[in-house]
């Protein structure tokens, strides 16, 4: 087998006695196979192999040909595209039950690079292909993920055309928030896996205006800046009004 980029880490021996822990997976409660049961989640695991990245590491560059999908098992990954003048724009972040890679079949239009220690499940886009034809739970369950993912698009468009650089990250550590909680996180607390230039290549800012706003949110108690790139909510409802603006 060809391996689209040989730096990464790849497992192709998916066995029988391999599939039990498909089942306990802390991805699938979250990710593209959350409903497939049984024999189902065995067709899954047999059709994928599991690849491995380190931060900073890509899975796929810009322009590149990708015959793969991947499911974050683990981790988080930042997209981004460079424009021609070299500057670059972060179009997303995923985390540990994110899909990644349906939205074109040409060359990837975009960057796909690790933030953290990395595990993902991935397929050859012919092998998904097929699985989606066999496995009506998991085609459902794809549309209603990408419904979920154009919704948030639709946020970050309102947030990059009409919010302030406060309500740009307020609304972004209150979905940042939202997210990591529906992981198992704490409540009221966040881990920012990326760097302050990250954010602010994602909200459309400059690294000093991201730096400056959090300062000011210190400041105002609004948040507490913690060890290892924590961060404490203390009052998530008015941090959440200012990113609706309505503070």
């Amino acid at each position: 087998m060809t391996v689209h980029n040989p730096a990464l880490a790849v497992t192709t021996d998916v066995r029988l006695e391999d599939v039990h822990p498909c089942a306990t997976c802390g991805a699938r409660p979250l990710g593209v196979c959350a409903d497939l049961k049984g024999h189902e989640l065995q067709n899954m695991a047999c059709a994928s192999e599991t690849v491995t990245a380190q931060p900073g590491q890509a899975l796929f560059h810009e322009g590149d040909p990708n015959p793969f999908v991947f499911n974050v098992v683990d981790g988080a990954v930042k997209l981004y595209r460079l424009l021609p003048d070299g500057r670059r724009q972060i179009t997303g972040f995923l985390f540990q039950g994110d899909f990644l890679g349906l939205g074109g079949r040409g060359p990837s239009s975009f960057t796909a690079e690790a933030l953290t220690p990395l595990s993902a499940c991935r397929f050859r886009r012919g092998d998904f292909d097929q699985l989606l034809n066999a496995l009506p739970a998991l085609e459902h369950r794809l549309v209603a993920m990408a419904g979920d993912e154009l919704m948030a698009a639709q946020e970050q468009i309102v947030l990059l055309g009409r919010k302030t650089a406060r309500e740009r990250i307020a609304s972004f550590l209150t979905r940042l928030s939202a997210r990591q909680v529906q992981l198992g996180g704490e409540e009221g607390r966040v881990h920012l896996p990326m760097t302050r230039l990250d954010i602010a290549d994602y909200l459309g800012l400059t690294i000093e205006t991201v730096s400056r706003v959090f300062t000011q949110f210190k400041t105002s108690g609004l948040i507490q800046l913690l060890p290892n790139n924590d961060v404490a909510l203390p009052d998530p409802a008015a941090l959440k009004a200012l990113g609706e603006g309505a503070a």
